[in-house]
This record gives C-alpha cells, structure tokens and sequence, in this order.
C-alpha cells in the first residue's frame, strides 16, 4: 500500500498575507481522498523525531538554539516564518514523515510525505522556509541504522538544493543532484556532486531532454540503493518564486520519468513535496496531485 506521511500540523497559521501556501498541506489530501487516487488507509500521521536523529545531522548547538527559540531576528528573517514552538514543533513531525516513508518504501518500494523538501536548510542554519532538513536527515538515518550504502538524492525543486549539497559535500556515500533555475534563488550556490543550472524560460521540452538524457546515466554511474526524489513544482511557469517555464503536463511528465526509472530499476524512493508558489492555489495541488497518482498508478 502507498503510505503517505500527513498530519494537520503541515498546515501551520501564519501571519496574514503570507507567501507561503500553507493551505496546499490540507488541500492536497482532500483532493486526492475525494477523487479516490488514496483512501484514509493510505495516510500516516507521524510522531515528532527523536533529538538523536536530528543531531546526527544538524550541529547540536544550532539545534538545541532553534528549540528553545533563540535564534536572532536575521537568522528567523532567513527562514521566512516567525518562529514559535508550534512551528519547531511542525518541523520535527516533518522530519520523522520522511523518515518513516524511507522505511515505507524499503517495503512497498515507495513512501511519500505531503510536506518535506526542505533542502535549503544547512547543518548550523536555517533559510528559505526550511529549518531542518529532512532529505538528509532521513538519508542519515538509512546509512547510519539500516544498511543503506549508496543514496542518490534527484532535487527537482526550481531552487538549487543548496543545504542538502553542503550537508553531503564530504560524505561519499550521498550523491546529490540538483537540476534547478540558473538566476534565481539561492543566490550563493552551494557545490552538488552535480548541479544542472537551467536557463529563465526553460520549458517542457528543454527540461525533459535534460533530464532524459542524464537521469538514466546517473542510475548506472552512482548505483544507489535508495533515491530521496525532490518533487518541487515551483518549476511552473505560473510560479511566482520560479522563473521557469513548464506547464502542469511537463511537471507531470518530469515526475513520470523519475518515478518508472525507480519502479524500473527496483530502486526503493522517498518523495518530497518541496516547494510550489503559483498564484492559483489550484495549480499547485493539481501538479503536486499529480505525483501521487503517478506513485499509484506505478506500485499498487
């Protein structure tokens, strides 16, 4: 069965007014129950992540700091969220979600987490609506208590995975790969094992022959046992954070390729939601809907 990490913390209150849609984490399941692509059964709420799999990753300093909310105005104006014990709270039940879905998809070959795909926050810092990150949490967790020697980590999101790649840059048992806009957000940009910059205005057909054309090299070259997939879909043209110029099919289509490469290869798959700014809410739950449909159509 596809087992889906969800909880009615995703959808934290936020301040009037901003960016963030944090709306997407309730509409999201209640697209996919009411058209029947998922049953209640399908959905798992996760408990927060015990501290010892957070420092695993994460400098203990930064973290016990962001716990007991002492980070300074700039760090908290870098996160992009007011910080509160409910949102720390929020983050480590996000955590364990992906965590646990990597444990899903040993089983079933895929798990999925409504929320996630917070690959801008580093070891000692926080940025860009991410404060812990829970890509290289739970490919820590796989190398460190399950055997796991091998992770790719496929970052799609629009915005280079530059917390994941600066986690990873001496550990060679992670291999990351962002394939993300050029000119845009972050503006320093970490050192992936491979980054692929697109250019502003790139679409469907560009993005697809390059991923095409180096996702399949990288299956045989790295020879993962596991995949962490990053399915932003702030890769839209609607997006308002993006800069990129795909259509809803084009997103659906990248996600295709990434997800039959897995089930092809029995290579088990973790996926993230990541990121998605779309004027029109509706754009963003239709293209995120899109990948659960696929994870169902594919395994089960």
């Amino acid at each position: 069965m596809l087992k889906i990490a969800w909880s009615r913390m995703f959808a934290h209150a936020l301040p009037e007014g901003h960016r963030f849609p944090m709306a997407k984490y309730d509409l999201l399941p209640e697209q996919l129950l009411y058209e029947g692509t998922i049953t209640e059964a399908n959905l798992f709420a996760p408990i927060p992540l015990p501290e010892k799999f957070i420092v695993d990753t994460h400098d203990s300093t930064y973290w016990n700091r962001l716990r007991q909310l002492q980070l300074t105005p700039s760090e908290i104006r870098k996160t992009g969220f007011p910080l509160s014990d409910e949102l720390v709270d929020r983050e480590i039940v996000i955590m364990n979600g992906t965590v646990q879905a990597a444990l899903f998809a040993l089983e079933f070959g895929i798990g999925m987490n409504i929320a996630g795909g917070t690959h801008h926050a580093f070891t000692d810092r926080g940025e860009g609506f991410c404060l812990l990150n829970d890509i290289a949490i739970a490919a820590n967790y796989l190398l460190n208590y399950k055997s796991i020697s091998k992770v790719l980590v496929v970052d799609l999101d629009v915005h280079q995975g530059n917390g994941t790649a600066q986690i990873f840059q001496n550990e060679p048992r992670v291999f990351t790969f962002s394939m993300h806009c050029g000119h845009n957000y972050p503006f320093h940009k970490e050192k992936s094992d491979l980054d692929v910059p697109l250019a502003e205005g790139t679409d469907d057909k560009a993005y697809l022959h390059q991923l095409q054309a180096i996702l399949p090299r990288l299956l045989d070259e790295v020879e993962p046992e596991f995949m962490f997939f990053q399915s932003g879909v702030d890769v839209l043209a609607t997006d308002k954070l993006g800069k990129l110029g795909m259509t809803i099919a084009g997103c659906k289509e990248r996600d295709r390729i990434v997800l039959e490469l897995c089930r092809r290869n029995n290579l088990p798959v973790a996926v993230s939601m990541g990121g998605g700014y779309s004027k029109q809410i509706a754009h963003i739950v239709e293209a995120h809907a899109n990948t659960f449909r696929l994870a169902q159509q594919l395994w089960f």
